[in-house]
């Protein structure tokens, strides 16, 4: 039986998670405090999953500004982070964008949308 322990980032109690394992199923979950914990460690240790923050270009802003805060519409799978970022490092787009307008769609073919964080006008 293998045993991993983590820490929960579903809330900022940071629970310490011990999860054990026989054969790549979760077998036990112990040390959270919240149904939240148990729910992350069992995802964590079999489908890490991320929101992934970011920022892109933005063109014809009124107020000057060059930079537009984005993230990932819905979490992807923790192995595709660095092929997202690299996905956005040519995107620009032109103002006015809005919060929550599409900036680009299926980012890195995760079927995830990347979102504006903020509206810049």
């Amino acid at each position: 039986m293998e045993t991993r322990t983590l820490t929960c980032i579903n809330c900022p109690m940071g629970c310490q998670l011990k999860v054990e394992l026989e054969d790549g199923e979760v077998k036990s979950v112990s040390g959270y405090t919240c149904r939240r914990g148990e729910v992350y460690a069992r995802k964590e240790v079999t489908n890490p999953t991320r929101i992934v923050t970011s920022s892109v270009k933005a063109e014809g802003a009124v107020s000057g500004e060059t930079m537009v805060s984005v993230k990932t519409a819905s979490d992807i799978p923790k192995g595709k982070i660095f092929d997202v970022v690299k996905d956005l490092k040519d995107v620009t787009v032109k103002a006015p964008v809005h919060i929550g307008d599409v900036v680009k769609a299926n980012v890195a073919g995760t079927g995830v949308d990347m979102v504006a964080t903020r509206t810049v006008l």
